[in-house]
């Protein structure tokens, strides 16, 4: 037990009586003595993913008779393992939520063997009912919703009609959120342009400060991104005086001036939904999905750098999503001109084809090779 207590570096909180229950929609009789875990890759004050996280976490805290354990910084290597096994052993863990990428296998999965009474979940869409413990699962909110809107009020924030996008790596789900952007951008500034760099890894700062200086050289005038902490891109725009959105959590108070929008995840629907699932003695889903309609996103307050006609389009873009109106409709072609949604067609928003994106929509400049 030595080693479980080593690897510890646990922020613990057992929330007291604070707060209503009634409001935060879970049954506090039901839920005394749930305990739930939630294991961070880097920091969770990183202005990114790993606050994103923490942000919901701290709603949980204020549920009675919640107790909510949290480690930071946790390697993806078998320094998570221990971390989910000191939660269990130690704490009393029922639900662990992994929240990095390199977490669920073979770590996750792992653990879930070798603790099938204890329910875990990870933060991405990895989880397969044909090959996985049933005891696992994942949990994700479609971002790329938010990051449409975040192109509708950059679209109609810009002067220079040049936008520019950092991202870590072309996968799918960064694919996904990079083409967003790009088309609520052209939605309503048909003359835009986003240009595009990838990093190559999550957190390179040196990296994506390099990319934010040469996307402004390049007279890009708004600045996103989709790295695990945008503190280094939100802050060099502002740093260079041109205007920028967010991403993964608000990052509005780095920058007063040019900050127009932000994508958020909002992860505390989903955890307190699942909080009350298991205080219920109810089986919580293996796959679960959601973007506006669900209140799993949400976009950052506006800030001084945007314009009141984007203000007024992405409110109602808004709107359109969380009447789960598609976003994506046809004619749709790459950025090298094959079609990729023909004309009359429209992509539902839980449509599978969105999360195996593999290309760049048109008005795009950069590959994905």
């Amino acid at each position: 037990m030595s080693d479980l207590m080593i690897t510890r570096r646990r922020l613990l909180q057992t929330a007291g009586a604070a707060g209503t229950l009634a409001g935060l929609g879970v049954n506090p009789a039901a839920a005394a003595g749930l305990t739930m875990g939630i294991i961070y890759v880097g920091p969770r004050d990183d202005f990114g993913w790993n606050q994103a996280h923490a942000v919901a976490a701290k709603a949980l805290k204020a549920v009675p008779g919640v107790t909510v354990v949290e480690e930071e910084n946790v390697p993806e290597t078998i320094a998570v393992q221990k971390t989910m096994e000191s939660m269990i052993k130690l704490d009393g863990a029922k639900l662990i939520f992994a929240t990095s990428f390199g977490y669920f296998d073979p770590h996750m999965l792992e653990m879930a063997k070798k603790y099938p009474d204890v329910e875990f979940r990870h933060a991405i869409g990895l989880w397969q009912a044909d090959k996985h413990p049933k005891n696992a699962g994942s949990y994700y909110a479609y971002l790329h919703q938010a990051h449409y809107i975040d192109g509708i009020a950059a679209g109609l924030s810009t002067k220079s009609n040049k936008l520019g996008f950092i991202a870590a790596k072309p996968i799918s789900s960064v694919l996904t959120n990079i083409n967003a952007f790009a088309m609520g951008a052209r939605k309503v500034n048909p003359n835009a342009t986003v240009q595009l760099i990838f990093t190559g890894d999550w957190a390179l700062p040196v990296r994506e400060a390099e990319a934010a200086n040469a996307l402004a050289d390049a007279g890009c005038d708004v600045l996103t991104c989709h790295v695990d902490s945008p503190k280094v891109v939100i802050e060099t725009a502002e740093k260079r005086g041109i205007k920028c959105c967010g991403h993964n959590a608000s990052q509005a108070s780095l920058a007063p001036k040019g900050f127009i929008t932000g994508a958020e995840y909002k992860w505390e629907t989903i955890y307190k939904n699942f909080a009350d699932l298991l205080a219920k003695g109810s089986k919580l889903p293996n796959f679960e999905r959601g973007g506006y309609d669900k209140d799993y996103v949400q976009n950052t307050a506006f800030g001084a750098g945007a314009t009141e006609e984007a203000k007024k389009a992405a409110a109602a873009a808004i709107a359109d999503l969380k009447a789960n109106k598609p976003y994506v409709t046809g004619a749709l072609k790459d950025n090298k001109g094959k079609e990729v949604v023909p004309a009359g067609k429209s992509i539902d928003n839980y449509d599978g084809f969105l999360e195996t994106t593999n290309y760049l929509v048109e008005g795009i400049i950069g590959s994905i090779t």
